[in-house]
């Protein structure tokens, strides 16, 4: 089992510890390190937040490449980025720049965006097909400007001429992707292109199901031996830190099959000390 550390948020008033946290998992066996990657927060999707914080937020790719230059090991990445929010092409080059001074360390997550308010004011609100034709479109043409020398590309939503992307990504083909997501669509997209999948799971979800869809397309792009799965919350969920329950619940997500584990540990000024006692106590326990 790896572990990524989440939970962490990118309000604004949250910097300080969201730093101090990441800075303190680098090199105590975490894999990773993600942040959401939101402008602006729909108000009420965030419980108990006021009103004022939902749009008061560090911009999360600007933050990672600051912390890429403190940290040496541990892996920076988004969960997720809304890939119709920005230009994919442009998205791609800032992935790749970082890709490249961290030494390969990236994780790119992918969504199709849900924050309505966010798109309205930043870029364009679709409905949700078309937000994830856009996301499909997207990832393709980003993964050809990682691969390929000069992309030439005419679709439905996004254009480029003898676009040259260089330097190429460290790593190869291109940067780890992680999918978030429940609906099949994006589950099927997952299938065919993600490195790691998260299943969000809901009282609406069935996990089972969600995991054969992912595999399902997997197989068809025969890239079966390709995809692995990912389970933890998305936020932290427990005002205390309680190494039984998570104890329970890794092994839980072992049993099903997952090889990552998202960790949202209490975001409070205790924080870094509950990391190194979760790096100590439990990541052995897995490895």
């Amino acid at each position: 089992m790896k572990f990524f550390l989440g939970g962490l948020s990118n309000f604004a008033k949250n910097y300080p510890l969201i730093e101090k946290a990441i800075l303190t998992a680098d090199g105590l066996g975490f894999e990773g390190a993600l942040l959401p990657d939101h402008y602006q927060y729909q108000l009420g999707s965030v419980p108990f937040l006021p009103r004022a914080d939902h749009d008061s937020t560090i911009e999360s790719w600007i933050v990672l490449t600051y912390l890429a230059g403190k940290t040496k090991k541990i892996k920076l990445g988004t969960f997720v980025t809304p890939i119709p929010f920005r230009p994919p092409g442009i998205m791609a080059k800032m992935v790749s720049t970082l890709d490249v001074v961290s030494g390969g360390r990236v994780v790119f997550g992918v969504g199709a965006g849900w924050s309505k308010v966010e798109f309205q004011g930043y870029s364009t609100w679709d409905k949700p097909k078309v937000r994830v034709d856009k996301t499909k479109e997207g990832i393709q043409l980003m993964i050809k400007l990682w691969t390929q020398d000069k992309v030439t590309h005419k679709g439905e939503h996004y254009r480029a001429k003898e676009a040259v992307l260089e330097p190429k990504p460290i790593q190869k083909p291109y940067p780890t992707l992680l999918f978030g997501g429940m609906k099949k669509r994006m589950l099927r997209l997952a299938g065919r292109y993600a490195e790691i999948c998260y299943l969000k799971k809901t009282n609406k979800t069935n996990p089972e199901e969600m995991r054969q869809t992912v595999l399902e397309a997997a197989k068809q792009a025969n890239r079966e031996d390709k995809i692995a799965f990912m389970s933890g919350p998305q936020l932290m969920v427990m005002p205390t830190y309680k190494p039984e329950q998570y104890v329970q619940r890794i092994e839980k997500a072992k049993a099903a099959g997952d090889q990552y584990y998202l960790v949202a540990l209490p975001r409070n000024k205790t924080l870094p000390d509950t990391i190194k006692t979760f790096a100590k106590d439990i990541i052995p326990s897995f490895q």
